[in-house]
């Protein structure tokens, strides 16, 4: 049985495949400014794979940026080449940056705390001040304010592409970003402190930082049924407290009631059984907003 040549080049077409680029916005989707981002794009390589991590975020709100490129960035290979536009700062001095992790990820992005957690967790390995005298769509000199199209993502294609190096993005710069401050997760007393990076909004769960290794050394070690004292702060003013059980998962306690949950990405969070914990206590999330618990008396 003869196999089609074109059958045979199946492997060294998936191997030569470029990484894809996943773009995340602050932007609305009923106006035409992702498809602008796109169009430059496939203008630059129309074989790129171009995927949608999230847009409409919340408008200039970088730390929920932040926090969905590290929500979202382990599950891609090295080598994918992410964008993100939650760019408040758009046409001031801050730096137009290019972060290569040590885990050969690449992040394109105005250097304004977007690169938080990404550079806390998957490591530094460079990064590269963006050059617009060459790296910037052609035509776009005289545009100010839409450095996604016009920078961010023509680099990010460019990059992507083969078409430059990472050396080609422009000139190297010591290995550090702008970072947001947050309470990091840590031992306090006979409990633990961390923060709230984010609402799962759809559902209305709230998150934590504190990771499930940190809980569960906890002593002694907790087990399903356990309840624990939660004090949520605002800034240092306490905004809500009580006393939550901890469940396997949402179904273990009656509809409508709270529980305390390990979530998908392995920390510790909150919600009410099809219900909405955040709005109903009137929670929030980023870099003022911390939780300490402790078992209950």
């Amino acid at each position: 049985m003869r196999i089609p040549a074109a059958l045979l080049l199946l492997p060294a077409l998936a191997l030569a495949a470029p990484p894809a680029l996943v773009l995340q916005t602050d932007f609305g989707t009923k106006d035409g400014a992702v498809a602008e981002m796109k169009g430059v794009a496939f203008g630059v390589d129309p074989t790129l794979p171009l995927v949608d991590l999230s847009h409409e975020n919340t408008p200039y709100d970088i730390w929920e940026a932040a926090y969905r490129l590290k929500q979202t960035a382990p599950y891609w290979p090295a080598g994918t080449v992410f964008i993100s536009v939650v760019d408040p700062g758009v046409g001031t001095a801050r730096a137009s940056v290019v972060l290569k992790t040590k885990s050969g990820h690449y992040f394109v992005t105005p250097d304004n705390g977007t690169l938080t957690f990404v550079a806390e967790e998957l490591g530094i390995e460079a990064v590269r001040r963006i050059d617009e005298q060459i790296n910037r769509r052609a035509g776009s000199e005289r545009s100010y304010t839409f450095h996604g199209r016009d920078v961010y993502v023509f680099t990010a294609a460019r990059l992507a592409a083969g078409q430059i190096g990472f050396e080609g993005v422009g000139p190297l710069l010591a290995p550090k970003v702008v970072s947001l401050p947050y309470q990091q997760p840590a031992r306090q007393g006979g409990g633990l402190a961390g923060a709230i990076p984010l609402i799962d909004f759809h559902f209305g769960n709230v998150w934590t930082n504190l990771p499930d290794t940190l809980f569960a050394a906890l002593e002694p070690a907790p087990k399903f049924g356990d309840r624990f004292l939660v004090v949520i702060s605002r800034d240092t003013k306490e905004v809500w407290r009580g006393v939550l059980p901890y469940a396997r998962t949402f179904g273990d306690v009656p509809q409508g009631a709270p529980l305390l949950y390990i979530n998908s990405l392995l920390n510790v969070s909150f919600a009410l059984n099809q219900g909405n914990f955040s709005r109903t206590h009137g929670l929030g999330s980023g870099g003022g907003w911390t939780v300490r618990l402790e078992r209950a008396e």
